[in-house]
C-alpha cells in the first residue's frame, strides 16, 4: 500500500514536471498565518512551532502565529472557516473532509502543500497491564483522544472493527495527550490512544515516571484496512523509540499540511517552498520533519496539491 502510494507520487511528478520551465518566484505573501496543530505534547504541536517560527524568520512581512487544537478534524474545519491559513491532518481526515462524510456534514475546500510523515496509531497502558489487544479494553476507562482529533477518529474504528462500541462497552474519556498521559500515571484511566509521530513527547515523559507499554494492534490490522480503506498501512513501533522490550505491530497514516484551495498561489508556494530550504530547522523542532521528502511529498491522495504548491515542486526539480 505504501508501495501504491509512492508509485502515485512518481506519476503525479512526472506529471507536474511536464512543461515545467525556469521562472521568477512570486511575490512574498504578507500579513498574519495562523497555523493549526494540535494537542500540546504531540508532534503536531512541535512541528507546527517549529513552522511558524520558520515563517515568520524568512517572511519579513508575515506574523505567523500556532493555534493549539483539538487535532485533525478540528483543523479541517479550521482551515476551511479560513480560522487558520495552515494545518496539520491525517489523510484518513482529509478523505472524510473532502467526501464530506461523518464527522463532517459538508464537504470541505481544502488541498494539500505537502506530505509530511507518518503516523503511528499507539495504545498506550501501564506495563503490568493484563491488556494484550484492543479487545481486552471491554469494561476499561479508556481515552480515545481529544474531541475533534484524528486519534478519535482512528480509535473509535479500531473498537469498531474489535467489536466494542466505544459508548456502550467501555467507558471513553476525550482527553489530549499529556491529558491521557498524567491520567494513566494516576491511576484514572486504564489505557489511552494516540496517534502520532515517534517519538510523541507525552509518551516520552510519562515513561520517565512510569512503567509502560505499547498494546500491539496485528489483529486488527486486515479489518481496518478492509473496512476504511488503504490509507491505513501496517506498520512497527520500533522497540527503540521507547526504550520498550519488543517492538510492536501497528497502522500508520500519512500527515498532511493542508490549506483552503482558494488561497492564493503565491501564498501557497512560499509556504511550500519555506518547509524545504527551512527543512534544517525544523527537524530541530521534532525529528520526524527528516522524512520531508520532496519526491514522496507530493503523494497527498486524496487531497489535490494547490496550485502554488505544485508550482514550487516543479520548479524545485534539479
Amino acid at each position: 500500500m505504501r508501495l501504491a502510494r509512492v508509485l502515485a507520487a512518481a506519476l503525479t511528478a512526472a506529471l507536474l514536471l511536464a512543461g515545467c520551465g525556469g521562472s521568477d518566484a512570486p511575490p512574498r505573501p504578507s500579513g498574519e498565518i495562523k497555523v493549526a496543530t494540535g494537542n500540546p505534547g504531540g508532534v503536531y504541536a512541535d512541528y507546527g512551532a517549529g513552522y511558524a517560527d520558520l515563517i515568520e524568520g524568512r517572511l519579513p512581512d508575515v506574523s505567523a502565529r500556532v493555534l493549539h487544537t483539538g487535532g485533525s478534524v478540528d483543523n479541517l474545519r479550521r482551515v476551511a472557516a479560513d480560522q487558520a491559513q495552515a494545518g496539520f491532518t491525517l489523510a484518513d481526515s482529509a478523505a472524510d473532509a473532502v467526501a464530506g462524510s461523518a464527522p463532517f456534514s459538508q464537504k470541505l475546500p481544502v488541498v494539500a502543500l505537502a506530505s509530511l510523515y507518518d503516523n503511528y496509531v499507539q495504545l498506550v497502558v501501564r506495563a503490568d497491564s493484563p491488556v494484550r489487544s484492543a479487545k481486552a479494553l471491554h469494561g476499561l476507562r479508556v481515552s480515545v483522544g481529544s474531541e475533534g482529533s484524528g486519534t478519535a477518529l482512528i480509535a473509535e474504528r479500531i473498537l469498531k472493527v474489535s467489536g466494542l462500541s466505544p459508548d456502550g462497552d467501555l467507558t471513553s474519556l476525550r482527553l489530549d495527550v499529556r491529558e491521557s498521559a498524567t491520567a494513566l500515571a494516576e491511576g484514572r484511566i486504564d489505557a489511552f490512544f494516540w496517534s502520532g509521530g515517534l517519538p510523541t513527547g507525552a509518551i516520552t515523559e510519562l515513561r520517565r515516571s512510569t512503567m509502560i507499554r505499547l498494546v500491539d494492534l496485528g489483529d486488527v490490522v486486515d479489518e481496518l484496512t478492509g473496512s476504511y480503506g488503504e490509507l491505513y498501512t501496517e506498520t512497527t513501533v520500533p522497540a527503540v523509540v521507547y526504550g520498550a522490550q519488543s517492538a510492536v505491530t501497528t497502522v500508520s497514516v500519512p500527515n498532511f499540511l493542508v490549506v483552503r484551495r482558494d488561497m492564493p498561489d503565491a501564498e501557497a508556494y512560499w509556504l511550500t517552498r519555506l518547509l524545504f530550504e527551512g527543512q534544517s530547522r525544523l527537524i530541530r523542532a521534532h525529528p520526524e520533519a527528516r522524512r520531508l521528502d520532496r519526491r514522496t511529498a507530493i503523494a497527498t491522495h486524496p487531497l489535490e496539491l494547490h496550485p502554488g504548491a505544485a508550482r514550487w515542486y516543479r520548479e524545485s526539480h534539479p
